[in-house]
């Protein structure tokens, strides 16, 4: 993480988590919403479990990428936590960065159990994501220690932001399937991810002159960046998820109705909170 790949490749990440929540719970909402006009395979709770499965499964496995990179890789600390001949913690920024990605993996776990079983509710793969994103914003505010004003300020408002996607997430546990929760988390997720990079660009710029950490018209600037990104992942979510339900309505207005008619009872029962995903 302490340099500008370090926050390009995780800001990414986001930016990739962020599009594809826009256009996942985009596409599941404007189904639902037009039930009325057509059917198709992408609402029902099967595709949505299968839905569920791989993106779980592809968190973990970055998830688990993540932290061997911690530890093995750019002279990482390869498991030890304590130095006992020196006498002192043994590389303890890459063990926080490995924390964080234990969390996200932790939360990705228990998504396949819940999408594979019947072992747990429903509602805890959004309560696992909630403290994922909790201990990410944890683990940036005690980050800081000894470093610069501008250093300090970015990380800050990337924290915020964490706890922010944890409110949603802890809200989505009582009000799932609430599209505006929804897409308020994916607007805050693409925010993270323009951010990360924002900082890869302040903190480590790969050509340019280096950024004065210590100007405080430095910190207004980053300040006032900061409100441009939050209003780019705003009409991001908007243009996307105006786009899918356009496009879904189309296409449903397209559905012959017979096929209504044809279509077996338990296709047309009411959605059970099952079918929320």
């Amino acid at each position: 993480m302490g340099s500008f790949k370090g926050h390009a490749l995780p800001g990414s990440f986001f930016l990739v988590a962020g599009l594809w929540w826009t256009g996942k719970y985009s596409l599941w909402h404007a189904t639902r919403r037009n039930k009325s006009i057509g059917s198709t395979r992408l609402s029902s709770r099967a595709s949505q479990r299968r839905l569920e499965i791989i993106e779980s499964s592809v968190i973990l496995f970055f998830s688990f990428v993540g932290m061997l990179a911690e530890q093995f890789l750019a002279d990482g600390p390869r498991l030890q936590l304590y130095d006992f001949v020196e006498k002192h913690w043994e590389d303890l920024m890459n063990w926080q960065h490995a924390t964080m990605y234990l969390f996200f993996g932790l939360a990705a776990t228990v998504s396949l159990v819940i999408h594979t079983t019947e072992a747990a509710p429903l509602a805890l793969d959004r309560l696992m994501m909630a403290i994922a994103f909790f201990n990410e914003g944890f683990l940036f505010l005690y980050h800081l220690h000894g470093r610069s004003m501008l250093d300090v300020h970015v990380a800050s408002a990337s924290a915020l932001c964490c706890f922010r996607r944890s409110s949603c997430c802890f809200l989505e546990v009582f009000h799932r399937g609430n599209i505006i929760l929804e897409l308020l988390r994916c607007t805050l997720t693409l925010l993270q991810g323009s951010w990360f990079w924002q900082i890869g660009f302040v903190l480590y710029p790969p050509q340019g002159p280096e950024w004065d950490l210590k100007d405080h018209n430095n910190v207004m600037f980053v300040t006032m960046c900061y409100s441009w990104h939050l209003a780019f992942a705003m009409l991001v979510v908007s243009v996307l998820y105006c786009t899918v339900s356009c496009v879904v309505r189309s296409r449903l207005k397209r559905t012959p109705p017979m096929e209504m008619g044809l279509l077996k009872p338990r296709d047309r029962d009411p959605e059970s909170e099952d079918e929320i995903l």
